[in-house]
């Protein structure tokens, strides 16, 4: 298992000093004038905290970070406060319990964000900028990218915060209503070619309209952290002519794009998103509010779940044997993926589980040469024979 060892030194501390110094004016949190203890006094408990915050957070670390708050208003209780009421449960997949209220936040607790994120993704942070690939064609798929008897479906979805406004947990009203207003004007970029799709208001559909469009009402996760917060208020769904492609605005995050295909059909569902996703980029750039990027993290949006690219690929598979198999979790961490049930009893989803160090079409073939895996063996346990030599390395 990784396990998290304090350094004795602080290189990526030191190496954002500059930065926080002249950010960041002398004990920002005097004014305030919060009514607060000592840090060692307002340590949270962590002793049955499962998350990546609970295993990496020291009483050292919460010391240094306990005066520092973003030009917004973000304080250090705020990035984990998620990680503290939901602590997490040992036996299933270690979330990274924290937030992030605003991009400046990964830099003023670049102490504590850095070392959650290397633990979540396996990935160590340098100075290099993460690569980026969008070129749909470097995707290596020789004929079908799923064997239909077994894939049911597919979704590839991506991320993006917009530069200068905070994220969802930490937004104003104000600001909501601003990026549904910039969405509008943006979203024209998809309008020409997706004649006559439109953006519609979430206060406007009712609860059999967003069940077709696959929106949920908030979580009581979203609910406690903010997410939520005035909900629908300039909470909006765009959706395609042909509904393959739909982008929602100021839910979980400022923008998710959702590629969907029935046929399972990874590879056109990635390009759909890939395509989209520049068109948006460029109209938001154009806008003078371009997506959120920092040099050594990539995309940032409020989870650190999502650094990086922001891309997450879901496969629905049809498997009887393979959930079963005694060698099930070794097989997911080699290959970096997770499974998770359904309602359906034999229908489980597959997907990636980082989405900072490889490139968006590293990911993407990543989850495309999994999921033929799997069917390859689910197809031997069918017919009572060994996979152990399917077993691959660690990736």
């Amino acid at each position: 298992m990784w396990k998290v060892k304090p350094p004795l030194v602080f290189p990526l501390e030191g190496r954002y000093r500059p930065i926080l110094e002249s950010l960041v004016p002398p004990d920002p949190m005097s004014q305030f004038h919060l009514r607060r203890g000592s840090p060692e006094e307002e340590f949270p408990d962590l002793r049955r905290n499962s998350t990546w915050m609970g295993q990496i957070l020291t009483p050292a670390m919460y010391r240094r970070q306990f005066d520092r708050c973003t030009h917004s208003g973000v304080i250090f209780d705020d990035v984990i406060r998620l990680g503290l009421e939901e602590p997490g449960d040992w036996s299933g997949p270690v979330s990274v319990g924290c937030i992030a209220g605003d991009a400046q936040s990964y830099i003023l607790f670049c102490d504590f964000f850095d070392r959650v994120i290397e633990a979540y993704h396996g990935h160590k942070i340098t100075s290099q900028t993460p690569e980026s690939d969008f070129n749909y064609d470097n995707l290596k798929v020789a004929g079908p990218t799923t064997d239909r008897s077994y894939a049911v479906s597919c979704e590839v979805s991506v991320v993006r915060g917009v530069e200068d406004f905070c994220f969802p947990t930490h937004c104003s009203r104000g600001e909501r209503r601003q990026l549904l207003t910039l969405a509008r004007r943006a979203l024209q970029a998809l309008q020409e070619e997706q004649q006559p799709a439109r953006l519609l208001l979430l206060e406007e559909l009712n609860q059999e309209q967003q069940r077709e469009l696959n929106l949920n009402p908030p979580s009581s996760s979203q609910l406690r952290t903010g997410v939520a917060r005035d909900w629908p208020d300039s909470r909006a769904v765009w959706v395609s002519k042909d509904g393959n492609l739909v982008v929602r605005v100021n839910m979980e995050d400022h923008l998710r794009l959702v590629s969907t295909r029935d046929d399972a059909n990874i590879a056109e569902a990635f390009k759909c998103i890939c395509i989209n996703l520049q068109k948006l980029e460029k109209s938001y750039s154009e806008l003078r509010h371009p997506f959120t990027w920092k040099q050594q993290l990539g995309w940032v949006t409020s989870s650190p779940a999502n650094v990086g690219t922001g891309l997450r690929i879901i496969v629905h598979l049809k498997l009887q044997h393979l959930p079963k198999h005694r060698r099930l979790q070794d097989i997911l961490e080699r290959l970096r993926l997770r499974m998770d049930r359904t309602e359906s009893p034999a229908l489980f989803s597959v997907s990636n589980v980082a989405t900072f160090g490889p490139s968006e079409v590293e990911l993407t073939q990543l989850v495309v040469d999994g999921v033929k895996l799997f069917i390859a063996m689910e197809t031997r346990l069918e017919g009572d024979r060994d996979i152990d030599e399917l077993i691959p390395t660690q990736k």
